[in-house]
């Protein structure tokens, strides 16, 4: 899911409609730009229990999420 140039809140807005869809095991792919994006997403993957890695990019920052 491409959220670059989105600001916070979207880009957590955006993966946690997108991880409703999944099921557990699947994996969901975020694009961030937005500096606060890797506070929110890892809070709120920490949360629900979904497992996270980061990874930075060129200009933007990888989220690979594994749905619980």
């Amino acid at each position: 899911m491409d959220a670059r140039g989105l600001a916070c809140p979207l880009p957590l807005a955006l993966a946690r409609r997108k991880m409703a869809e999944l099921d557990p095991g699947e994996l969901l792919v975020v694009l961030a730009t937005d500096p606060e994006s890797p506070i929110d997403i890892a809070a709120w993957a920490s949360d629900e229990g979904h497992s996270l890695e980061q990874r930075a990019r060129a200009g933007y920052i990888e989220f690979r999420l594994v749905k619980a």
